[in-house]
């Protein structure tokens, strides 16, 4: 297979994946959330609240297609057409998606559960936004306000849209006048956040392990032959002993570590063991690297 041939397959996947990652939000947004009357953060929840202020008669999608192409035009010079071209897709899309799905759900899907209903939305959109992000997608809206100020300010981009999605949600309170509303927007929020992160990193943890012992061959070769793993082995020195040592480096699936745990107290039991959490891990036996 060519480079050429190998990158437009993934491009051709990553699109299926950011359509069926808005079709999944779209659903998710109006047919438990919107229902209940919670608004949610970005740009939605803002088309959300011009909605209810209006009694319907402006949609949720009308409001955010229209300041999307505002944030559009704002952004084009400061950002570049580069930037902009990855969120036109998403932003086009998930405006038809919402319209669509508007005119064929026309009542709640749960009713008389408001808080169940709002939670169930909450998982569909942070998962449809998790397989848009995976597929280096993006739905514009509070994304391109964040890219814009951390271009002049130094940032972190979860803290600034955390910031924007609370401003959005608490200023509903002045339409709606509810505080059970708002408590319930803030708890979609949150299981919108969590459920985005295990979509992205939540398939993808692995565990790497460090193991000190003084029957390292033993431990370097079972690891091989019974976990079919490969190992590192690194030079240390105990500082307090003054001794040299062999410290075996070992990455791992999550799910393989207790049996790894074991195979290395049967070994020695006296092994000095540390294991850390990591995310991301590309190579032959964990995730493929992805263009």
């Amino acid at each position: 297979m060519t480079t050429g041939s190998y990158l437009k397959k993934f491009y051709v996947r990553d699109y299926l994946y950011l359509t069926f990652g808005l079709m999944v939000y779209a659903f998710g947004l109006i047919g438990f959330i919107k229902p209940v009357g919670v608004v949610t953060g970005g740009l939605v929840g803002v088309g959300l609240t011009v909605e209810y202020a209006t009694n319907g008669a402006i949609p949720v999608q009308y409001t955010y297609f229209g300041i999307n192409v505002l944030l559009f035009l704002i952004a084009l010079k400061i950002l570049g057409f580069k930037f902009l071209a990855k969120t036109v897709y998403g932003v086009a899309v998930l405006t038809v998606l919402l319209s669509v799905a508007s005119k064929i759900i026309s009542k709640p899907i749960i009713e008389g559960e408001p808080l169940m209903s709002a939670l169930i939305g909450a998982i569909m959109c942070g998962a449809g936004i998790g397989l848009v992000f995976n597929a280096n997608g993006s739905t514009g809206g509070t994304d391109i306000i964040v890219a814009i100020v951390n271009k002049y300010k130094n940032m972190a981009f979860g803290r600034v849209m955390l910031m924007c999605d609370f401003v959005i949600i608490t200023a509903s309170y002045f339409v709606q006048h509810d505080f059970i509303r708002i408590i319930h927007g803030l708890i979609v929020m949150g299981v919108t956040t969590y459920t985005v992160d295990m979509v992205i990193n939540g398939m993808r943890q692995s565990v790497q392990i460090f193991i000190i012992s003084e029957k390292f061959e033993q431990i370097a070769d079972a690891i091989n032959a019974e976990m079919h793993r490969g190992c590192t082995l690194l030079d240390g020195m105990g500082w307090y002993s003054k001794k040299q040592s062999k410290v075996i480096m070992v990455m791992a699936k999550r799910t393989e570590s207790l049996q790894m745990f074991r195979l290395i107290k049967a070994i020695d039991p006296q092994a000095f063991i540390s294991q850390s959490v990591v995310r991301g891990v590309y190579g032959k036996g964990f995730d493929l690297l992805k263009n």
